[in-house]
């Protein structure tokens, strides 16, 4: 039974090295070719000879690669499905643990190598450098502990995914539920409020546990790599070579100082017209003016369709590979019980073509994630013929520009999806969801900078961080009488069970992203040409450098901050 979308794709190029027929779920099978490459590594007596190798250590890394992605897809797809849950984890607990230690093998080989010094030194820099560091952090007992924390991460999306209330007569996701918020009714919004977050409250203790399971992995992994605290474990293995923690820390503080008075100015504009006295969780997602929600589209297949005009709209190489993901059915994007939540683009990293999952409902947020994953899927595609397989992906800080500027490029046409008025309306929403993302961004950021360098601290304290970083970063929103679900706000935020620290990338990347449409104020055409500049430059050089390249500074100080926001005030300022 194949629980995939798609079948039979294409092949970027013939296998040079991993042969055409192999189980890449059996171990067995693969282990000889990582024998093989052992062997290789002293055979090579030319730089041609060494480059080989490389590149054959990359046809097998992303052979395998895609061969976890697509046991990955066929699970989120099919949470409740048992077929599809066992192949996930069968690759999880007896290949990943497997594939570890003979990737650190061959990574101390390529450092050790005489030739090492001979290859052209800034082409392979970057290479150079992460092999580097994959040495310097890879602990062999850590190895099963990163399996455990993989399982535990499964069991957060299973519990999430499975996830359901009644509501007037019918079964809900929580998903689903999310369109209810932006009902006219205020009773109605805040019945559809308080039964997803009773729902949520009724997991606290399975997710507690979960992530205090998930903690004591982490701990244990930066304690085994020689680390203080999990905090500093993170940022090195993560590569953030050109940015610390302080930095993190005072972009937080930039958001405090230039983003948190706009974002109170929009809510007492909200309140006002509401005409509320005030403004309660259930009353951030609705049209302060009271009108009907924007229902951009009815069906998949509608959004699908209007997507592809606005990428004709914008670019035809942009709107080809779309096409192409259309023909070839790398899409997976209504929302259905049993679907892991959230949304993302994986790469298939041998055909070397995206796949896009989200959750689709009908609302306007689909619109914006359905271009955020587009913006990855064009990076995939614009980074497809790059030889050397570590630089097919990019760092996430980049990564994310790509997918958020697509958001702000694309937008310039929603009138594919909207009247005019509608569409104006639509822009407006994403530019004040902007300025709301980077609040949440710090709370999640500081949240865990505070869990990971606060070691045995206790659930009650962990607690008392997060809603201290609430009062800070949550503005003007009266919780009163839902104190409980506003102390455990944060366990719907996948990325803080699932990938701890993978959330400032974000906020780093919108200040690119909003060079780039600033950019395509002053002249679209080469805001255009730069951005996919950027993209096709896939993970070869340092972030600074992939920053310039599509037109934009690495920097999120509250310099870089401020023209941002006043560019944004003022684009709002047009639409009232």
């Amino acid at each position: 039974m194949n629980l995939l979308p798609f079948a039979n794709l294409p092949t970027h190029a013939p296998r040079r090295f991993v042969p055409a027929q192999i189980d890449l779920g059996d171990w067995s099978q693969i282990v000889p070719l990582f024998d093989q490459l052992d062997a290789r590594a002293a055979q090579c007596q030319t730089v041609a000879e060494f480059e080989r190798w490389i590149l054959d250590q990359g046809e097998l890394s992303a052979a395998l690669d895609q061969e976890g992605s697509q046991r990955y897809i066929a699970m989120t797809c099919h949470t409740d499905s048992p077929e599809a849950e066992k192949s996930y984890l069968q690759f999880v607990e007896q290949i990943e643990p497997e594939l570890k230690p003979r990737q650190f093998n061959l990574a101390k080989r390529f450092l050790a190598h005489s030739l090492r010094s001979q290859l052209d030194k800034r082409r392979y820099e970057v290479f150079d450098r992460d092999t580097a560091l994959l040495v310097e952090l890879f602990r062999e007992e850590n190895v099963a502990l990163q399996t455990e924390e993989s399982k535990l991460g499964q069991q957060y999306q299973k519990l999430s995914g499975s996830l359901t209330v009644n509501f007037r007569g019918e079964e809900k996701t929580l998903v689903q539920m999310g369109r209810y918020l932006e009902e006219p009714d205020r009773a109605l919004r805040e019945e559809a409020w308080t039964l997803v977050a009773r729902r949520r409250l009724e997991e606290v203790d399975k997710i507690e546990e979960n992530f205090e399971a998930l903690l004591k992995v982490r701990e244990q992994i930066a304690r085994n790599a020689g680390f203080p605290n999990y905090l500093a474990y993170a940022f090195r293995a993560k590569g953030r070579f050109d940015y610390t923690p302080e930095d993190c820390l005072k972009f937080h503080s930039a958001v405090d100082t230039e983003i948190m008075p706009v974002v109170r100015q929009l809510q007492a504009e909200r309140k006002r017209q509401l005409g509320v006295a005030s403004l309660r969780p259930w009353d951030t997602a609705v049209d302060p003016l009271n009108r009907a929600p924007l229902r951009p589209f009815v069906d998949v297949a509608e959004m699908v369709t209007r997507t592809q005009r606005v990428f004709d709209h914008l670019d035809a190489e942009l709107a080809g590979g779309f096409a192409q993901m259309r023909e070839l059915n790398l899409l997976d994007l209504a929302n259905r019980k049993g679907k892991a939540p959230g949304g993302y683009q994986s790469t298939l990293a041998e055909a070397r073509l995206p796949f896009i999952f989200m959750n689709s409902v009908g609302v306007q947020r689909d619109v914006e994630t359905m271009l955020h994953e587009a913006g990855h899927a064009f990076h995939t595609l614009a980074a497809k013929n790059e030889d050397l397989y570590a630089y097919r992906g990019a760092p996430i800080e980049f990564c994310e520009v790509a997918s958020m500027a697509m958001e702000l490029l694309g937008n310039q046409h929603l009138e594919e999806f909207y009247a005019p008025a509608e569409a104006n309306r639509a822009r407006k929403t994403h530019l004040e969801g902007i300025i709301g993302f980077f609040p949440w961004m710090a709370t999640v950021d500081a949240f865990q900078h505070w869990i990971y360098s606060h070691p045995g601290h206790t659930r009650a304290e962990r607690t008392a961080a997060w809603l201290a970083l609430m009062d800070r970063f949550g503005g003007d929103v009266d919780w009163t009488g839902h104190e409980a679900a506003r102390a455990n706000h944060w366990h719907r935020q996948l990325h803080i069970f699932l990938h701890p620290f993978y959330y400032v990338e974000y906020g780093i990347a919108q200040l690119g992203a909003l060079q780039v449409w600033a950019n395509s104020h002053r002249d679209p055409v080469k805001a255009l040409c730069d951005y996919k500049a950027g993209l096709a430059l896939g993970g070869s050089r340092p972030l600074p450098e992939l920053f310039a390249a599509a037109g934009c500074r690495f920097d999120f100080s509250a310099e870089t901050v401020r023209p941002l926001v006043a560019l944004t005030r003022s684009e709002l300022a047009k639409f009232n």
